[in-house]
């Protein structure tokens, strides 16, 4: 579910289609720079309904969807 919240929010910033996103994707990999990831995290921010504060660096979509996981506890 998050990891497909997720890939819906990056598709709609890349104009891919989602079902291209896959968990090892790379921010990189998909275009997305720092300034995009910014924006992309205030977006799913709105989304999730929760604060996300990255304090440590995500490479992949999966790495973000697991990151997000372990700060809902």
């Amino acid at each position: 579910m998050l990891f497909e919240t997720i890939a819906k929010v990056i598709a709609e910033r890349t104009d891919c289609n989602p079902a291209d996103i896959k968990p090892e994707s790379t921010f990189s990999e998909l275009g997305i720079d720092s300034l995009d990831t910014v924006e992309l995290l205030m977006t799913l921010e709105d989304e999730i309904g929760m604060e996300i504060e990255l304090d440590r660096k995500v490479e992949t979509v999966g790495d973000l969807a697991v990151f997000i996981e372990s700060k809902k506890a």
